[in-house]
C-alpha cells in the first residue's frame, strides 16, 4: 500500500453516508468534490504512471491490446519477446497468426488478440506510414483499438488528454464515489470528463488504479485507510460484518 494513503486528520471514520455529501448533489458540488478527489489522489500517489512497459507509442498500442482481460504484469512478461521478434509495425504486420499466437498465448483470448494486433500493425503501415497517429479518431479506426486503448496511448505516450481511461478499477471506484452511475465504460467516461478539469484526466486514472489495487479493492475495501473517506458516499460498499 502506498505510504501516503492514510486518512487526513479530521476525516470521518464512521459507517454510513458522510453527512457532508447530500443524497442529491448539485453538478457544481460534484465537480468540486471530484477536483478534491483528484488533488488528494495526487498527494497519495504522486508517482503513479502506466504500469505497462513500453519504449515507443507502437509498443504501447500493442501492449494495451494485449492487456484486455489480462494483468499488466503478465503482458510485461510477454512483450519483450514479441518486440524482439517483431520490433516495428511492418515486421509485425508480416508475422503469421500461428507464430504470434504462440508468443501471446498466456495473455488469454490469444486468437482474437492476434487478429487485432496483426490488423492494427497493418493499419499503421497502410494508413500512417508505420507511425502511431496522435488523434483519437484516427486511433479508434485501427483494428483492436477502442476508446480506452486510444486514451491510454494518447495520454501515456504523447501526453495528450483526450479523455479519462476507465478500466475495472476506475469504474468501480468512481461509482463508489458517486461520480458516475454508469457500468458502461464509455458512459462513465462521459460523466467523469464533465466533473474533472482536463489537467487531471491523464493522471487521475493511473492514481485510481493504484488506489484500487492497494486500498479500494473490489471485495474488501480498506475504507479506514482511505484518504478519500470523507468525500466518498461508498455507493454499493457493504458495511463490515459486526463481530
Amino acid at each position: 500500500m502506498n505510504r501516503n494513503t492514510r486518512p487526513r486528520q479530521g476525516q470521518s471514520s464512521g459507517e454510513g453516508r458522510p453527512a457532508a455529501i447530500p443524497r442529491r448533489e448539485s453538478a457544481g458540488a460534484r465537480a468540486a468534490r471530484a477536483e478534491e478527489v483528484a488533488r488528494r489522489l495526487g498527494d497519495a500517489y504522486p508517482d503513479a504512471h502506466c504500469s505497462l512497459d513500453f519504449a515507443s507509442p507502437f509498443q504501447l498500442v500493442i501492449a494495451t491490446i494485449l492487456s484486455a482481460q489480462c494483468t499488466d504484469k503478465r503482458v510485461n512478461m510477454v512483450t519483450p519477446e514479441l518486440f524482439r521478434r517483431w520490433p516495428d509495425p511492418a515486421a509485425l504486420a508480416a508475422a503469421t497468426p500461428h507464430d504470434l499466437e504462440a508468443v501471446i498465448r498466456s495473455t488469454g483470448f490469444f486468437r482474437a488478440k492476434a487478429k487485432s494486433i496483426l490488423g492494427c500493425a497493418q493499419g499503421l503501415v497502410d494508413r500512417h506510414g508505420g507511425e502511431v497517429p496522435r488523434t483519437l479518431d484516427e486511433l479508434v479506426r485501427l483494428p483492436g483499438v477502442g476508446r480506452k486503448t486510444a486514451n491510454v496511448v494518447l495520454g501515456s505516450a504523447f501526453g495528450i488528454a483526450s479523455g479519462v481511461v476507465v478500466d475495472t478499477h476506475v469504474g468501480r471506484i468512481t461509482r463508489r464515489l458517486g461520480l458516475t452511475k454508469a457500468s458502461d465504460a464509455v458512459r462513465a467516461e462521459r460523466d467523469l470528463v464533465k466533473v474533472l478539469p482536463r489537467e487531471h484526466w491523464i493522471a487521475f486514472s493511473h492514481r485510481l488504479i493504484e488506489h484500487g489495487r492497494g486500498v479500494c479493492s473490489a471485495r474488501s475495501p480498506v475504507c479506514e485507510a482511505c484518504p478519500l473517506l470523507d468525500l466518498c458516499p461508498r455507493v454499493g460498499v457493504k458495511p463490515p460484518r459486526s463481530r
